[in-house]
């Protein structure tokens, strides 16, 4: 069969969302094209010549995206060709299409069932969790590392790109699509499937990995085992991951080592100073275990960048206000991209939260267009703020704005607000931000609404 896999965001990099399931379709003996959206055009001959499309959707950027994509192609191709989602959000998601738009959604372990797919016996199943034996991913169907997200570090840029040493993740946040889907489960990327997948990277140019792993310390031992085995075969690779607030300081032990193996940063939600808002969300640290986490990695040598979640039904202006002073003073202006102040609480079907009694007053209705069901803050200002704050930070970002100019911005916004409420609240940006740490070129952010250059592009 002639596949098409279609791609519209994986936060700036070549999709591995699209790599993998590819290496699988072609193994099986399918025809396999690939188009990624947030680099190249889709043009009506490939939609054309495909006799089954696949659009991943791992992310809310994506469906967002990814819902223009599969109205299109039925539009242009009716019932002459068989449309899959698949990704995270594609059993939470695809339900709220219009009647008829996909024929398959699948997610979880998805690339065996794709092959079922195209071999016109699907088993039906919206989750899959099977354990699966990964072939090297076929990332030489897509556009050169050159077209993505750089590391940027000490006025220096190298190529990057993301690999995955596990999937799913052990815990259950509230907020999170991740256990939705796993259930407090993980499935291993085989280490030589990964190794093989790294040595190609390797070759393309890559210098810099990101790994997906939604938290790379959900299995120490087994994190600790990829990084050395990646380290010893690739010693001039540096890397990023993920891991939970939790996670860092009860691991005080393995952050010199992962440094000497080329560890730069670490990415950790943080979400949020509110003991009221870590409570509901079952985040699992508490509001100081943020300052503590960072004093720890700097020790040694590496930096935090947190992600955020500063506006839910429980968030105060005092909260976004002692979150931006947070930032200011631990000089974390370079670390924190400035979508990560505008991100607002996500309740996609099936969310842990929906059913929270902190969470039922204020729901409103289910948006099919957002894909999430709508809350509203008890607080008007609050809901203004998050608005100004989002239309702000997505123009700058399609401008180009530099992010410690968007700061600044973000910081008056909020002064405005401030004084609006009578609290007295000084908005001086820091006079002097530290620039060189080493991050992505990539300003946008997995939950944040697509720009209106990413909806253009697509």
């Amino acid at each position: 069969m002639r596949v098409l896999l279609v791609s519209c965001y994986e936060l700036g990099h070549q999709p591995l969302h699209v790599a993998s399931p590819a290496a699988f379709l072609r193994a099986a003996g399918h025809e396999v094209r690939a188009c990624d959206l947030a680099v190249e055009r889709l043009d009506d001959a490939t939609v054309d010549w495909a006799e089954m499309i696949g659009v991943a959707v791992p992310m809310h950027t994506a469906m967002r995206l990814a819902s223009q994509v599969v109205e299109r192609v039925r539009r242009r191709r009716g019932r002459g060709v068989a449309i899959a989602a698949y990704g995270l959000y594609a059993p939470l998601c695809a339900g709220a299409l219009p009647a008829g738009t996909v024929d398959h959604a699948v997610g979880g372990e998805y690339e065996e069932e794709l092959v079922r797919i195209a071999g016109g016996a699907p088993s039906g199943r919206a989750i899959v969790l099977d354990r699966l034996r990964f072939p090297t991913a076929a990332r030489d169907l897509l556009p050169p590392l050159e077209r993505y997200a750089r590391l940027l570090i000490d006025g220096e840029e190298r190529l990057a790109a993301t690999v995955d040493a596990t999937r799913g993740c052990v815990h259950r946040c509230r907020h999170c699509p991740v256990p939705v889907v796993y259930d407090g489960r993980i499935r291993v990327v085989g280490r030589e499937a990964l190794l093989a997948d790294v040595a190609q990277l390797h070759r393309m140019g890559a210098r810099h990995l990101s790994y997906g792993d939604p938290d790379f310390l959900n299995a120490v031992p087994h994190a600790l085992a990829t990084a050395r085995a990646v380290h010893a075969g690739f010693p001039d690779l540096t890397f990023d991951v993920t891991a939970k607030v939790e996670h860092i300081l009860e691991n005080p032990g393995i952050w010199a080592e992962l440094a000497s193996l080329g560890l730069l940063f670490v990415v950790s939600a943080v979400e949020s100073l509110s003991a009221t808002v870590l409570d509901v969300l079952a985040k699992g640290h508490a509001p100081g275990d943020a300052r503590r986490a960072i004093a720890l990695l700097r020790a040694h040598g590496l930096e935090m960048r947190p992600s955020l979640l500063p506006f839910t039904p429980w968030s105060t202006l005092p909260d976004y206000l002692e979150m931006l002073d947070l930032v200011r003073d631990l000089d974390l202006v370079e670390n924190v991209d400035p979508v990560q102040l505008s991100i607002r609480l996500l309740l996609p079907a099936g969310s842990l939260l929906l059913d929270h009694p902190e969470m039922k007053p204020h729901l409103t209705e289910f948006d099919p267009a957002s894909f999430s069901h709508l809350w509203r803050h008890p607080d008007p200002a609050m809901d203004r703020l998050q608005r100004d704050v989002a239309t702000l930070v997505a123009a700058d970002a399609d401008a180009g704005v530099a992010p410690a100019e968007t700061h600044a911005r973000i910081r008056l916004l909020a002064a405005a607000a401030a004084a609006e409420a009578g609290i007295r609240w000084e908005p001086a940006a820091p006079s002097v931000v530290l620039s060189g740490r080493p991050r992505l070129s990539e300003p946008w952010f997995c939950c944040a609404e697509p720009t209106e250059r990413q909806l253009g592009a697509v």
